[in-house]
């Protein structure tokens, strides 16, 4: 007859067992045809696929642990992850992969969690999406346009922070510092938008044309 102790022990075990199990399925099935999650049990190394979620590498459950299994139910203190290391399928397809070792209260392997991501999947939409967002070198320091919106709001707001750096209201500016001021918009494309004119005139306290004068 085993002892209670071990017993309990045993228990224990299967208990953590079984809860790893629930996180092998939900990862599984949150990255359906991409990352495989296997759940190897290291009590029985010979068939220790316990969980096989997304079988992307042709195993089944039943299999044996793989050499990283085997090196933890050897050592207690190796390593607990092994996070982003580089692996391969079966038939070539690389693989980034992390290992994550589970211990009962003894301090014992007893299951591992290994993570398999599908990098051939990812490899061309990787290069897809930065030819996608690439821009030429030779326009990249000086772009060729502003694509905000500019309203009126937003004209406003930057007119009154452009006088608040100067220390004053858009209306209290001196006449050189709305000048600049003037430029400044003109040079960060504002004059496109309809009414800006008018609307910087308002603003400034200043007439339309006055603002067009000091645009030149």
């Amino acid at each position: 007859m085993e002892h209670p102790v071990a017993v309990a022990a045993a228990e224990g075990d299967e208990h953590l067992v079984r809860e790893a199990e629930k996180i092998a399925v939900a990862l599984g099935r949150m990255f359906p045809g991409l990352c495989e999650v296997v759940l190897h049990d290291l009590r029985d190394p010979q068939q220790a696929i316990r969980v096989i979620e997304n079988n992307l590498s042709g195993r089944e459950v039943g299999d044996s642990a793989t050499e990283l299994g085997l090196a933890r139910i050897a050592d207690p203190q190796y390593p607990s992850v092994i996070q982003n290391y580089p692996n391969q399928f079966p038939d070539g397809r690389p693989v980034k992969s992390t290992s994550i070792g589970i211990k009962n209260a003894a301090g014992q392997y007893i299951a591992a969690l290994c993570l398999n991501l599908d990098v051939s999947v990812l490899s061309p939409v990787t290069l897809a999406l930065s030819n996608l967002v690439a821009t030429d070198v030779e326009h990249r320091e000086h772009p060729l346009e502003n694509l905000r919106d500019r309203n009126v709001r937003e004209l406003r707001r930057t007119v009154e922070a452009l006088a608040a750096e100067r220390g004053a209201t858009p209306r209290s500016l001196s006449r050189d510092d709305k000048k600049a001021l003037v430029r400044q918009l003109q040079g960060e494309g504002y004059f496109e938008g309809r009414d800006a004119a008018q609307t910087i005139a308002d603003l400034l306290g200043v007439s339309r044309a006055t603002v067009y004068n000091y645009a030149k």
